[in-house]
């Protein structure tokens, strides 16, 4: 039985919502972008992403609401 996470990362988010359609995108896409998490910058495409983070790109405002 397959344990569900609670959390999804940037880089799987990014894809998700279409921004990006590779993972080699999106390396580049956060290089080249400001991202805040929770009003923090952040760089790493591994950082987990949970229920109710404040997520923004480039001035565009998410919030987390499934992972």
């Amino acid at each position: 039985m397959k344990e569900e996470k609670n959390y999804i990362t940037l880089q799987q988010f990014l894809k998700k919502e279409g921004i990006v359609d590779t993972g080699g995108m999106c390396k580049f896409f956060i290089e080249e972008n400001e991202i805040f998490l929770n009003e923090k910058l952040v760089k790493e495409r591994g950082k987990k992403l949970y229920i109710n983070d404040v997520l923004k790109i480039n001035g565009k405002e998410y919030i987390i609401d499934e992972c």
